[in-house]
C-alpha cells in the first residue's frame, strides 16, 4: 500500500552540489549591547534624589507654601527640600511658623519618599529602568536592599513599603490621640501625622509653632516614648526586624542582624551614659529635671543620634557633649535603613578588623563566622571617605564663617553628612554659601555611602595577572 511504503536505503539518492554552485555564507555576529552609562545603578540613585529635591524646591518656592507674599527665597526652599528629602532635619526657617499647611504637606511627602527611598529606590528604579534585569544588577539590588534572594524584587519592595507604612500609621494614631488632649482635633491629627512620618524616617522635623524641637514635650512620656520607638524601628532596617521576628532566637539570627543589634545596643548605652555624665550639673540642660528624668532625657538623646530630635538643644550643652555626639552622628544607623551616617554595619566591621589585627589574626571573624575580606576593605574605604568628606566640609565652613567656633561648624557639618539634624542653633545664621555647602553635604551623605557599595559590588573581580615581590614597611 502506498501509505505503508518506506524508502529503502538504496532508494535514497543524495546529490552534492558542484563546487561552482557553492556560495559563501556570511554570518554576522552582533556583539552584546553594552549597558548604557547613563542608566548605571549609582547614577539612577543620584537622578532620583536630584529629581525629588528639585520638585520639592519648586513646590516650596510657590506662594501657597509659605506665609507672606511672593515666592519663598530660593536658598530656603532648596535647603528645606534637601533637608527633608535626605531626612536630615536642619532648617533655616522655623517649620511650624514659616511654612503653611500645604508647605508642610510637601515636607511630609519629601520625608516619606526620601526615607523610604533609601530602602527601596534601588530595587524600584532598576525594575522601572528596563524590562529585563541582569544578574549583576540583581546582585547589586540584593546587597543594596539587604535580601538574599535574586528573584521577586518587586514583591520584596512591596513588603518593605507596606511595613514602613504600617509602622508610620500606628505612630500617627498614637500621637494623634495624645495630641487630642492638647490641640484642637484637626491640629492634633496634623501634628500626629507630621511627627509620625518625621520620627520613623529619622528626619527630626517638627510642626509645632515656635517649638525648639520637642522641648515642650520633655516630660511627656507618651510622646517621647512613641517617637523613640519610631526612630529605633526606622534606624534598624526592615531586614533586621524581619529576621528577629522570623528566627526569634539570637543564635539563629544572621551575622548582619547580630552585628546591628549588638553594636546598636552598645552605641545606645554608651551614648546615654556619655550624655548623662557630660551634662551632669549643667543647669542649662538638667537644671529642673529629677534624677529619673535626667536618665530618660539622656537615653532619648542617645536614641536621637540618627534623627535629630532634641528636648533641650545642643546650643546649651557642653563642648565635650557636642564632640562626643559628633562621633555618634558620624556612625549613624544600620545599612538599608532610613538613618544616615557611615552605618553601624560599617563601624562594626572596622572595629572587628582592628580587634583581629591587634590579636594577630589574619581573618576578621564574629559569632563563629568569617567576614569576607572585600567587605572589610570597603568598610574601611567608606569610613575613610566619610571622615575626609566631613573634615573638608568643616574646614570650608570655617573659612566662610569666621565668627563661629570650629567645634560648632564641625558639629553642623557632621550633622549634615550623617543626615541627623542636630544643631547648636547656628544653621539659620549661616551665610548663603554655607547653606549651599550644607546642601551639598547632606546630599553626599545620603547618596554616596550606598552608591559606593553599589559601585564596589557591580564591578567584577580583577584577578592579579602577576604578583610583586613582598616587602614590608615601618609601622608606628
Amino acid at each position: 500500500m502506498v501509505g505503508n511504503w518506506k524508502p529503502k536505503p538504496a532508494d535514497v539518492v543524495v546529490r552534492r552540489p558542484r563546487r561552482d554552485q557553492l556560495r559563501p555564507v556570511h554570518i554576522e555576529l552582533t556583539p552584546p549591547r553594552e549597558p548604557s552609562a547613563i542608566l548605571n545603578p549609582p547614577l539612577i540613585l543620584i537622578y532620583a534624589f536630584v529629581a525629588l529635591i528639585g520638585l520639592g524646591t519648586l513646590l516650596l518656592l510657590l506662594p501657597f507654601s509659605h506665609h507672606g507674599d511672593g515666592f519663598a527665597p530660593f536658598v530656603d526652599a532648596l535647603f528645606t527640600a534637601t533637608s527633608a528629602a535626605t531626612v536630615t532635619g536642619l532648617v533655616t526657617q522655623d517649620t511650624g511658623t514659616y511654612w503653611t499647611v500645604p508647605g508642610q504637606a510637601v515636607i511630609i511627602a519629601l520625608m516619606f519618599m526620601g526615607g523610604l527611598g533609601i530602602m527601596t529606590i534601588a530595587s524600584t528604579l532598576f525594575v522601572l529602568a528596563g524590562q529585563r534585569i541582569s544578574l549583576t544588577q540583581r546582585l547589586v539590588m540584593r546587597e543594596t536592599v539587604g535580601t538574599a534572594a535574586l528573584t521577586d524584587i518587586a514583591r520584596v519592595t512591596v513588603r518593605i513599603v507596606l511595613w514602613a507604612v504600617a509602622i508610620q500609621v500606628v505612630g500617627f494614631l498614637i500621637l494623634s490621640m495624645r495630641f487630642a488632649f492638647i490641640y484642637p482635633p484637626w491640629e492634633a491629627v496634623w501634628h500626629g501625622l507630621f511627627q509620625g512620618v518625621s520620627g520613623f524616617n529619622n528626619a527630626g522635623f517638627v510642626s509645632f509653632p515656635q517649638a525648639q524641637s520637642l522641648l515642650e514635650f520633655r516630660h511627656d512620656r507618651i510622646v517621647i516614648g512613641t517617637i523613640s520607638v519610631l526612630i529605633l524601628l526606622g534606624s534598624l532596617s526592615y531586614w533586621v526586624i524581619d529576621d528577629v521576628v522570623k528566627r526569634r532566637r539570637f543564635s539563629k539570627l544572621t551575622l548582619n542582624t547580630k552585628l546591628v543589634l549588638v553594636f546598636t545596643t552598645i552605641l545606645l548605652i554608651v551614648g546615654a551614659i556619655g550624655f548623662y555624665l557630660s551634662e551632669l550639673g549643667n543647669e542649662k540642660t538638667f537644671g529642673n529635671l529629677s534624677a529619673t528624668e535626667q536618665v530618660i532625657d539622656s537615653a532619648f538623646h542617645s536614641v536621637n543620634r540618627t534623627a535629630g530630635f532634641s528636648t533641650g538643644g545642643f546650643g546649651k550643652t557642653r563642648e565635650e557633649t557636642n564632640l562626643f555626639f559628633t562621633a555618634l552622628m558620624f556612625i549613624g544607623g544600620a545599612s538599608a535603613s532610613v538613618a544616615g551616617g557611615i552605618k553601624v554595619n560599617t563601624f562594626a566591621l572596622v572595629v572587628l578588623a582592628i580587634l583581629a589585627s591587634v590579636q594577630g589574626r589574619q581573618r576578621t571573624t564574629a559569632f563563629g563566622r568569617r567576614v569576607p575580606q572585600v567587605q572589610v576593605q570597603w568598610a574601611l574605604v567608606v569610613m575613610s571617605l566619610g571622615f575626609v568628606g566631613t573634615s573638608v566640609a568643616a574646614l570650608l565652613l570655617a573659612f566662610i564663617e569666621t565668627e563661629f567656633s570650629f567645634l560648632d561648624l564641625l558639629f553642623e557639618a557632621v550633622s549634615a553628612f550623617g543626615t541627623v539634624g542636630f544643631s547648636t542653633g547656628i544653621t539659620g545664621d549661616l551665610s548663603t554659601p554655607s547653606h549651599i555647602l550644607l546642601v551639598v553635604t547632606m546630599f553626599i551623605g545620603r547618596v554616596v555611602p550606598p552608591m559606593a557599595i553599589v559601585i564596589a559590588l557591580s564591578r567584577p573581580d580583577q584577578p592579579d595577572a602577576y604578583r610583586y615581590t613582598k616587602e614590608g614597611v615601618l609601622m608606628g
